[in-house]
């Protein structure tokens, strides 16, 4: 009994980070805001029911002030020879990934 309602938990918490990033991209134009606490809301709820953010999910949050990261806005991508570098307009850091 106790391992069917953790893992329909976990699900549900799975649902629930996916459907706040969603309204984190659609609110972004009107309430930048707005944004950042979805995605903090959604951190919190990882973290509680031990649930990972989906990596495509994972690459729009900054990693160092968790900011919600839109391309030309409030993130800046360039390509260097081995990897990828992002830099938050935010708070200036860089993170970098491999290609």
């Amino acid at each position: 009994m106790r391992k069917k309602q953790k893992g329909w938990a976990k699900d549900m918490a799975q649902q629930r980070i996916i459907r706040l990033f969603e309204l984190a991209d659609h609110e972004f134009k009107a309430h930048p805001e707005r944004s950042n606490r979805y995605v903090q809301l959604a951190r919190r709820i990882a973290m509680r029911y031990r649930v990972r953010i989906p990596q495509e999910l994972k690459q729009k949050v900054c990693k160092h002030c968790h900011a919600y990261l839109v391309q030309g806005v409030t993130a800046r991508t360039r390509l260097q020879d081995t990897h990828i570098t992002t830099t938050c307009l935010v708070c200036g850091e860089q993170m970098r990934r491999p290609y």
